[in-house]
């Protein structure tokens, strides 16, 4: 029988080889927002693993509305042309069909903080920190600077720096654009009723709630062709009594289809920093299966995704459109290459790695490995 995982799929107007996305991954490694060396290297790694999406890093699209210092931007010039100068350099070593996304996004009252290998905690004074907003003026948790709660200027100023940073990435060449609605970040600041209690209204209600959200996908559908499509990062669950749950993520996946949404990646948690989270293999996927069973979008699953037959499984019985994995590639960036031996599927390989193959090594991990000339 074919392979569920490796078998393409349509995402509104774009098609995939296959069912394996690579999640973004913050590097903490820009400079004023700008990709450096270690991001070509990078993208070009992922690029080559075969996957049939790549998603590029949450990407700021203020300089304010990056986490760290230290965050990729996509709000200037110098941002847009690096960033495209190394995604030109990644699609050349891609098999081809190989599709890429960047993830969009604000960091709200969890941005102007440390790099984590510098702890991770609020900047000082002497760090360079800056004012942080939400939904609401109220902190992550303790030591994180309080936010300033956005009010209709600041809204409007951050939906404009959503829909240019997107037109930045329709001009790059992105084949899909993620918006960031998850892990406690701005989008989802407002939605989760852990963090958003505004009287206004952009706060109370679900409806209102999604208010200031759903502005923000009409403002980006309308700042981009067609030819692109657009999906979003969305919160399955707060993991908090009285935050978000399955019922809310349906709910909000029937709105972010009709505002124009192709695709949902389904993720949890990060609303607040003391919620405890019950960690195991695909203990997110229950999330996606109520999306795509209930939503009626494209939708992809994340969360301790490692194995392929757990991969294949998710998408043979229907759970899940996509899979999205990060962790897994960064300890292998050829995981789908072994993901498809494993499974007894074909996947185009470059020339370049065949002597690692057990015809030319006995004793390979790959057995059946296919060639591809990478141009």
């Amino acid at each position: 029988m074919p392979s569920a995982l490796f078998s393409p799929l349509r995402i509104g107007p774009i098609e995939v080889p296959n069912r394996i996305a690579i999640a973004p991954m913050c590097q903490y490694s820009a400079q004023d927002g700008v990709p450096t060396e270690w991001h070509v290297m990078h993208w070009m790694t992922l690029a080559m693993s075969g996957a049939g999406m790549v998603v590029i890093e949450a990407t700021g699209v203020e300089r304010h509305g990056r986490i760290t210092h230290g965050c990729l931007g996509l709000y200037s010039d110098e941002c847009e042309a690096m960033i495209g100068r190394y995604l030109a350099a990644a699609r050349r070593v891609a098999p081809p069909g190989t599709r890429f996304s960047i993830q969009l996004g604000h960091a709200g009252r969890k941005a102007s903080v440390q790099l984590p290998w510098h702890g991770g905690k609020s900047l000082g004074p002497q760090e360079d920190p800056w004012q942080t907003v939400s939904a609401s003026a109220e902190a992550f948790g303790n030591g994180f600077h309080i936010p300033a709660a956005l009010d209709e200027q600041g809204m409007t100023r951050v939906r404009n720096a959503f829909a240019q940073a997107a037109q930045r990435a329709s001009r790059i060449g992105f084949d899909a654009i993620e918006l960031h609605g998850a892990h406690g970040y701005l989008l989802h600041q407002f939605i989760s009723p852990v963090s958003n209690h505004r009287a206004d209204e952009f706060g109370g209600s679900f409806d209102n709630r999604m208010r200031f959200p759903l502005s923000v996908i009409k403002a980006v559908r309308e700042a981009v062709p067609a030819s692109i499509a657009l999906g979003i990062r969305m919160t399955g669950t707060d993991w908090f009594e009285g935050g978000l749950g399955a019922n809310d993520a349906v709910a909000q996946a029937r709105a972010f289809k009709q505002a124009g949404m192709d695709f949902a990646c389904v993720s949890g948690g990060g609303s607040r920093p003391d919620v405890k989270v019950a960690l195991g293999p695909g203990y997110q996927v229950p999330f996606a299966e109520a999306v795509k069973r209930e939503g009626g979008i494209v939708t992809r699953a994340a969360g301790l995704i490692a194995e392929p037959r757990q991969a294949e499984e998710i998408i043979a019985k229907g759970r899940a459109d996509m899979v999205a994995m990060a962790r897994a590639f960064l300890d292998n960036p050829r995981w789908a290459w072994h993901a498809a031996d494993q499974l007894g599927a074909t996947l185009k390989l470059p020339p370049q790695y065949e002597r690692s193959a057990a015809k030319f090594w006995p004793g390979a991990k790959l057995a059946r490995p296919q060639t591809l000339s990478v141009s």
